[in-house]
């Protein structure tokens, strides 16, 4: 196995790490059930989750070349059911009464798995729009959200 082939897969992993830790430090900012270190580590693993199945594709240690095939899609059902059990904790763990909280963070450790799937299939860019755009909605939209219930109710007629 060629060094500088896992040399590849260990930057995209790196850089699929930096990015969900950017989506992990707004949830750490606002003390969410999941932050920093897990969404880097969520991101990170799907990352490199994809690098090893594109990798062991192409070792011939394995299988003569040209004789395994798989369907992309598989690496990444794996990605997902792993994070729906993280997702579900998240969810579970921080539930109060009635109430359910941890939805948003769990959505959150969704999209950097899905994040580092993008960054570990070498779409960096497209992994890169995904967190502008995850952390858009995350820090705007609650402040959008703030100024709304903030408003006071209209007035019984």
């Amino acid at each position: 196995m060629d060094w500088m082939e896992q040399f590849w897969v260990i930057v995209d992993t790196g850089y699929a790490m930096v990015l969900g830790g950017a989506i992990g430090l707004e949830r750490e900012m606002k003390n969410r059930p999941a932050g920093f270190r897990t969404h880097m580590l969520v991101a990170g693993a799907s990352s490199l989750l994809i690098g090893i199945g594109q990798l062991s594709l192409a070792d011939a240690r394995l299988a003569p070349p040209g004789q395994i095939s798989t369907d992309p899609l598989r690496l990444v059902e794996a990605v997902i059911a792993g994070v729906a059990f993280i997702g579900a904790g998240t969810i579970f763990s921080h539930r109060r009464g009635q109430a359910i909280a941890g939805i948003t963070t769990a959505a959150s450790l969704l999209m950097v798995a899905v994040i580092g799937v993008a960054a570990g299939f070498g779409y960096h860019a497209l992994a890169l729009a995904a967190a502008l755009l995850t952390l858009l909605v995350l820090a705007l939209l609650n402040v959008m959200e703030r100024r709304v219930s903030a408003r006071p109710p209209p007035p019984d007629r």
